[in-house]
């Protein structure tokens, strides 16, 4: 049997070595952690005294790659969320509750209807979405002011970037429009992962790899690639060497991928992601709540536990950790009207959460093909056409997987 090397075990890497394995390959998959699931993980937390995830993702229900992965692994009915695409948001400046209700089909009569679009705008300021194109900054083509742009796209835009709304790529921001407003209702179902990220996207991948041969092999650093005529000709692990017997698929962060390939152009700048968690029983409203004016821009309300995002969290980095907690929580007893001492709380931080989505650190993302006739790139910073999501992510393993099985052809 062929063999292949994925290394790193993130969503990139499981779906490459899915994918590797479908083609017949033999797969060794490498992570240097002692855990997979990369940023997409679950752990339990001490504080907390519960399973948490690291941070809250949300997917949708026009997400092809997502959808082909899940159903892979047989792991499909692991995501949960409405029929119909409706997402409730909160002002907190006014008071202002409205919900955003795009209809199914792509012709969208949505924006004519005051029921379901955005308070106090007009069916024609939504035109503002068809000019988001081209290599330029978002707030270079949208005036970064007005009704729609605080309540609708600045929210949008930072949480789909996880960069500052106006200083995004326009053709980043395009391409999540196209992928899902311009789709219809049908394609924007917000998905949850239930009950956590490892639960559906993690433990039923390393289940299905084991299961079809592939060899897992967590806690094990790479070192370095050593180099011979183009190719990859060996790999040093922490733990020893092997050689690339095969195609290698390098599924790392970019930081990591840049020390291990001199010279590698990739993203040098990052953006952080704060999520706040509470030990509570969430009351019997939304889901997930979208929030203007608070620290919280995202309120997720979990059966044992209510969780909030917050993107481009950089400001709050050097923060008094239980001063913030008591500030997002103060946003969820507004957004969910009660009244309650603060929970058994838990504030996590990626501070390298996913590279700046501006234009110029999009222009820094490579392609899969490497110098190297062995070996492919796969992470969300990669060149995928979006930007650092779940769904980039795991198109950049199955692109990564396609390239290295027809390289062996």
């Amino acid at each position: 049997m062929r063999r292949a090397h994925v290394i790193g075990a993130g969503l990139a890497g499981l779906s490459a070595a899915i994918r590797l394995t479908e083609a017949g390959f033999r797969v060794t998959l490498s992570e240097a952690a002692g855990q997979a699931g990369g940023r997409c993980r679950s752990y339990r937390d001490p504080q907390l005294g519960m399973e948490i995830d690291n941070g809250n993702h949300l997917v949708l229900s026009g997400n092809r790659a997502v959808n082909a992965y899940l159903a892979t692994i047989g792991a499909s009915a692991r995501l949960s969320g409405p029929k119909e695409a409706y997402f409730p948001f909160v002002d907190l400046r006014d008071g202002t509750r409205w919900t955003l209700r795009p209809n199914a089909g792509r012709l969208p009569w949505w924006i004519l209807s005051t029921a379901r679009r955005v308070p106090d705008t007009r069916a024609r300021d939504y035109l503002a979405f068809a000019r988001l194109a081209g290599a330029q900054r978002i707030g270079d083509i949208i005036p970064a002011q007005g009704v729609l742009w605080d309540r609708l796209i600045a929210p949008l835009m930072i949480s789909a970037l996880n960069t500052p709304a106006a200083d995004g790529s326009a053709e980043l921001a395009g391409a999540i429009v196209r992928e899902t407003l311009a789709k219809g209702g049908h394609a924007c179902m917000p998905r949850i992962a239930e009950p956590s990220l490892a639960a559906a996207f993690v433990e039923p991948a390393l289940a299905w790899l084991d299961l079809h041969g592939a060899e897992i092999r967590l806690g094990r650093r790479l070192r370095a690639l050593e180099r011979s005529a183009g190719r990859i000709a060996k790999m040093v692990f922490a733990d020893g060497e092997e050689l690339a017997d095969g195609p290698v698929v390098l599924a790392v962060p970019s930081w990591v991928a840049a020390d291990l390939l001199p010279g590698l152009t990739a993203p040098t700048e990052h953006h952080a992601i704060l999520n706040a968690h509470f030990r509570v029983s969430a009351p019997a409203r939304d889901p997930i709540v979208g929030v203007i004016g608070g620290t919280a821009e995202w309120i997720f309300a979990f059966p044992d536990r209510i969780s909030t995002t917050t993107s481009a969290a950089d400001p709050l980095d050097g923060e008094d950790r239980e001063v913030l907690s008591r500030r997002i929580w103060a946003d969820v007893m507004q957004v969910h009207g009660i009244e309650s001492p603060m929970p058994a709380w838990q504030i996590v931080r990626e501070k390298r959460a996913t590279f700046a989505a501006t234009p110029e650190q999009d222009r820094l993302r490579p392609g899969a093909k490497t110098a190297f006739a062995n070996l492919w790139l796969a992470g969300d910073w990669t060149q995928t056409g979006l930007p650092a999501t779940i769904e980039g992510a795991i198109r950049s393993g199955e692109t990564a997987a396609r390239l290295a099985r027809d390289f062996v052809k």
